[in-house]
């Protein structure tokens, strides 16, 4: 019984090390970019009732990327597991702009990627992933 515990903790411990994944290299200027966007927002973000300035903001969801990166293998998905909703409640998380109509960080988030995309912008950004 002990050789097959055993065993099976050295599969898993392969599993885990071979399926490592992470936003692939030509999109982590993405992800760079939409942290440094929210790290300079001035809207506000609600998150499970609680709202944030940028800041505040990007401090959660770089902890939420660190935990789900390797879960994470594109842009869309960062958005998806580390800024769209609460892992707890399910609760979508909003951004009020200026006097812009309170919508999901996801869609905000989503069409900035699309902006980043269409400019091909610098590469470069301030963030780090880390």
């Amino acid at each position: 019984m002990q050789t097959r515990r055993l065993a099976s903790a050295l599969l898993l411990a392969g599993h885990v090390t071979t399926t490592s994944a992470d936003v692939p290299s030509a999109q982590r200027h993405e992800v760079e970019h939409l942290l440094n966007f929210i790290a300079n927002t001035t809207c506000i973000i609600t998150r499970n009732g609680s709202l944030h300035n940028g800041p505040e903001a990007l401090s959660h969801i770089k902890r939420k990327y660190a935990y789900y990166r390797e879960a994470i293998t594109s842009t869309e998905e960062f958005i998806e597991r580390s800024a769209s909703k609460s892992t707890l409640s399910g609760e979508a998380y909003t951004v009020r702009c200026a006097d812009r109509a309170v919508i999901a960080t996801r869609e905000w988030l989503l069409y900035e990627l699309g902006e980043y995309r269409d400019k091909g912008t610098d590469k470069s950004s301030t963030v780090n992933v880390q």
